[in-house]
């Protein structure tokens, strides 16, 4: 009997991690299989393994749902304490989130329609904004949306964005000042 426990475990575990392909048969019905299709399949195409779909469902329901329904936007900029520690505590709590950095006209203008002014940190989290850094109005912004608390979820290490440098601007040739002297062209005489 253990040994057929055993034999069911590993292969349950080989076809978690196995091959998933997509195909279609003679009939043209679209086939999705764990095995390689046979040999007169049409359009056979290899979809990865299904290990990803295992890791997500690795990831807690509830941060699932808080995530599909209440997504957070950190808004930052560079040198900015309080958006530091904005980072910083979402990271700590393992708060998945996307970070933009505001540094050009377009995204102070995608900040002032999401968040109702131009000033930062500002975190969005479905769509309650709150503004500037208070760590327990964070704290109770996510609570409320429904993310877990701190230590549920293991920390992150999101860094901040790296800052995207300006093109050099290009300088126009500065028109050359007139040479001077015995041998420049303006005191050689001109044949006619």
């Amino acid at each position: 009997m253990r040994w057929l426990i055993a034999a069911l475990l590993c292969g349950a575990a080989l076809s978690a991690n196995a091959q998933l392909y997509r195909w279609v048969d003679e009939k043209g019905r679209v086939q999705y299989t764990s095995t390689p299709p046979p040999t007169g399949a049409k359009g056979v195409q290899k979809m990865g393994s299904a290990a990803p779909a295992a890791a997500q469902a690795a990831e807690p329901y509830a941060l699932q749902q808080a995530r599909s329904s209440y997504p957070v936007t950190l808004y930052t900029t560079p040198g900015c304490e309080g958006c530091d520690e904005a980072r910083k505590l979402l990271n700590a709590r393992g708060i998945p989130f996307k970070e933009v950095s505001v540094t050009e006209d377009t995204q102070i203008e995608e900040l002032k329609k999401a968040a109702g002014s131009n000033s930062v940190p500002a975190m969005i989290v479905g769509r309650t904004v709150q503004k500037g850094f208070e760590e327990g109005a964070y704290h109770r912004v996510l609570d409320a949306a429904g993310y877990p608390k701190t230590g549920i979820l293991p920390p992150r290490s999101q860094p901040a964005p790296t800052p995207v440098q300006p093109e050099t601007e290009v300088k126009p040739v500065e028109e050359a000042t007139p040479a001077r002297g015995p041998y420049s062209p303006s005191n050689i005489p001109q044949l006619r």
